[in-house]
Order: C-alpha cells, then sequence, then structure tokens
C-alpha cells in the first residue's frame, strides 16, 4: 500500500461545531493520516516561501537593496496571496476543486526557480509574486480538508495543520543558513525538488478530497454563531482582525528584520543571525501545536485572550536584553504568541458557517496581508529611525489582546443554547 492510500471512511461535515467534550465517535473518524499529509504538505510550501525572509541579507547585498525594498518583497509576497485568498476561498465554498492544491503548488515551483536566476529587482517582486500566488490556493482548500479530515476535533486538526506550516518556516533559516549561503542563491532551485515531492501528496490528498466532500448545502448545522445577531458577528469578527493586526505586524518585525537587528544590535554573523531566527520559528511551530487542542477543551476565547494578552511582558522586555536573553525572550515569544492562530481561525468559522474557505481565506489573507504591510512599513521606519527603534515600538502591540475579553464564549452558548431544548 501507497504510503498516501488514505482509509477511506466518510467525516462529518466540514462545519459543525465540535464542544470541549466531542463524542467519541467523532474523535474516531478523525483521519490522522489525512492531517498528517495535509500537514506535511504545509511544511514543505512554507519552507519554500520562508527561504524568501531567510536569504533578505544575501539579496540585500546582492541587489544593493534598502530596508525598504526589502519590505518591498515581503510586500509584494504577502499582499499577493491576501488578496487572492478569500477569493479562492469564496469560489471553492460554491464549488470545491480538489485538485487546485498541487496547482497552487505549481505556481510556488515556478516563483522559487524564477527566484533562483532573477537578474533584477523586477524579477525579484515577480517570483514573490507567483510563491504568493501559489500560497493563495493552498491554504483555503488545505484548511477545509482539514476540518473535513477532523472528526469534530476541529481546534486539533487546525493545530497539525499550522504546526506543519510553522515547523516548514523555521526551517527556511536553517537550510539558507547551510546550504543557499555557502552556494550561492542559485541554490535555490534545488528547492524545487520540495515543491515536486509536496504536489505528489496534494494529487493523493485530492483524491481523497473529491470522495469524502459532504454538499454543506445538505448538513444540518447547529452551530453557536447562529444564535448571535449580525451587528455581534461583525463586531466578533472586528475584534478578531485587530488581534491578527497585533499578532502579525509583531511577527513581521521578528521574521523579516530579527537577522538585521542581531548583526547591528550584537555583532554576530548572517549564520549565527539565521541560526536565532531559526529557534525562534521553531518556538513559533511548537506553540502552534497547542492553541488549537487547549482551545478544544477549555474554550477558544481564553486561549486567544492568554496567547496575545500574555505575550506582552515579554515583547516590553525584549529591546533591553542582551544576546543571551534576547534569544530566551524570543522563544518564550514564539510559544506564546503562535499559540492563537488555530484559536482564532476555528472561532471565526463557528461564527460563519457553511463559509470555510471563505472565513479561512480571510483570514489566512488578512494575516498574511498585516505581514506584508508590516514588514514595508517597519522597513521605512528603520530606514528612518533604526532598526532598534523598529523592537521598541511594537513591543506593544500585544497589549491589544485585552480586546479578545469582549470575544463571547461560544462553546458557553452552545451548551446553554442544548440545554434549553
Amino acid at each position: 500500500m501507497s504510503p498516501f492510500s488514505f482509509r477511506q471512511t466518510m467525516p462529518n461535515s466540514a462545519d459543525p461545531v465540535s464542544l470541549p467534550s466531542a463524542p467519541a465517535s467523532a474523535v474516531q473518524r478523525t483521519d490522522y493520516a489525512i492531517l498528517g499529509a495535509i500537514s506535511f504538505s504545509h511544511l514543505l510550501n512554507d519552507m519554500i516561501q520562508s527561504l524568501i525572509l531567510a536569504i533578505y541579507p544575501i539579496l540585500k547585498s546582492g541587489f544593493h537593496l534598502s530596508f525598504g525594498q526589502v519590505g518591498l518583497i515581503t510586500l509584494t509576497y504577502q499582499v499577493t496571496a491576501s488578496l487572492l485568498q478569500p477569493l479562492v476561498g469564496m469560489v471553492t465554498d460554491r464549488k470545491p476543486k480538489p485538485y487546485s492544491l498541487p496547482v497552487g503548488m505549481g505556481f510556488t515551483l515556478c516563483g522559487l526557480l524564477l527566484l533562483a536566476v532573477a537578474p533584477s529587482f523586477p524579477v525579484l517582486l515577480l517570483a514573490a509574486a507567483l510563491v504568493g500566488t501559489g500560497s493563495s490556493v493552498f491554504h483555503p482548500e488545505s484548511s477545509r480538508v482539514a476540518r473535513l479530515a477532523s472528526g469534530g476535533q476541529h481546534g486539533l486538526a487546525q493545530s497539525l495543520f499550522q504546526v506543519g506550516g510553522n515547523t516548514g518556516s523555521s526551517l527556511g533559516p536553517l537550510l539558507a543558513a547551510w546550504i543557499i549561503v555557502p552556494h550561492g542563491r542559485g541554490s535555490v532551485a534545488w528547492f524545487s525538488l520540495a515543491a515536486l515531492l509536496a504536489m505528489v501528496v496534494l494529487l493523493q490528498v485530492g483524491r481523497w478530497y473529491r470522495l469524502h466532500h459532504v454538499s454543506r448545502a445538505k448538513t444540518v448545522r447547529h452551530v453557536a454563531g447562529e444564535a448571535l445577531g449580525r451587528g455581534k458577528v461583525v463586531t466578533c469578527l472586528s475584534i478578531l482582525g485587530l488581534l491578527i493586526f497585533s499578532k502579525y505586524f509583531y511577527l513581521a518585525s521578528i521574521s523579516s528584520y530579527f537577522t538585521f537587528y542581531l548583526i547591528h544590535t550584537f555583532g554576530v554573523s548572517v549564520q549565527n543571525a539565521q541560526m536565532h531566527l531559526f529557534v525562534f520559528l521553531f518556538a513559533v511551530a511548537a506553540g502552534s501545536l497547542i492553541g488549537g487542542p487547549v482551545g478544544d477543551r477549555i474554550g477558544r476565547k481564553w486561549v486567544i485572550w492568554v496567547s496575545i494578552l500574555g505575550v506582552a511582558p515579554f515583547t516590553l522586555a525584549l529591546p533591553h536584553a542582551n544576546l543571551f536573553w534576547t534569544g530566551v525572550l524570543s522563544v518564550v515569544i514564539g510559544l506564546i504568541l503562535s499559540s492563537a492562530f488555530s484559536a482564532i481561525l476555528v472561532y471565526a468559522q463557528e461564527l460563519i458557517p457553511g463559509r470555510v474557505g471563505m472565513v479561512s481565506g480571510l483570514f489566512f489573507g488578512f494575516a498574511f496581508g498585516m505581514g506584508g504591510i508590516g514588514a514595508a512599513v517597519l522597513g521605512h521606519v528603520a530606514d528612518v529611525h533604526g532598526i532598534d527603534y523598529v523592537y521598541s515600538l511594537c513591543a506593544y502591540l500585544p497589549l491589544l489582546g485585552v480586546l479578545a475579553l469582549f470575544l463571547p464564549d461560544l462553546e458557553r452558548s452552545m451548551r446553554l443554547k442544548a440545554a434549553a431544548k
């Protein structure tokens, strides 16, 4: 049997909300083979994408770029992804496209090869746009597959999906330090093999998806969001958007400029700085596994609140720490802050039933967009005021986490609604 020949078990609809006490039968129907495959594909996808961030020092010196131009590369990639993701999600909510996943990876493959041979800055931007397009197709549909395979454990499924992507993102700087820095930008082309492997896996996932998709039009849903008025749903989505803004603006300061900060402030080498970035991103990957299953048990509102507001003391301390404590604090920040996204995404999916693709695309897209805008804005700030000022300014962003207190407890609302019947 092929390692990607997945068992043919029909999951429940992608949309019903799982209460913290999910029935055992739902847990038994969780398809861990599919979750593992989609998480592995997410690892390969985001590893490839993170190479762009990881080789910024090489691009900056090779093309004589300013910090503002570095931020523009990230903006091009992130905006391409963020603008297209909600559109992809809306289209596939109406008519699922099981084989769109390997097609999206094909865009990433083309962008990767172009990045390896780009002769000028405009071509670099085109390569970043192609990678962003691949991401815009991959994330909404793969998030839907994760929910379909969850067996009711939606938070766990999203966390497993997210940990693949975050692990891949953490590997980018490490592989850049080991392979690309010693051998030059052309060695980026070798990573096309990872994209080809991902396309093979995603073809198998597409076959499973085609067989197991359940039409939402035929599904009876009992979703907490239905009990809320339209105004309350809009308010909740606005709060979640502000929390995404605070999280991804801060993450942009680390992912795009942490290597420059370490080199400027502590005089470390490029490889040493990339190792620090790898450690931070690995902590992000580890932390992303926590938020989903904990949210399934205690409620997603509380995970969101603790993971964003709870990181504020550490972000405020970071600009004043020496090299050792900068490394320690970056790990703590990565662990805590990364636990929020799975909980935010599932919370939003429960607010708007039947629109998994649109909601996933909207939130992945908004997250990417905030990261891209953050990179561009912070690059300009770094050019004008210096890289140290960026970290002093961004340290206050997690304080927006206090807004999570105004979110309703959806799990409690569902329990009360069920008890009233």
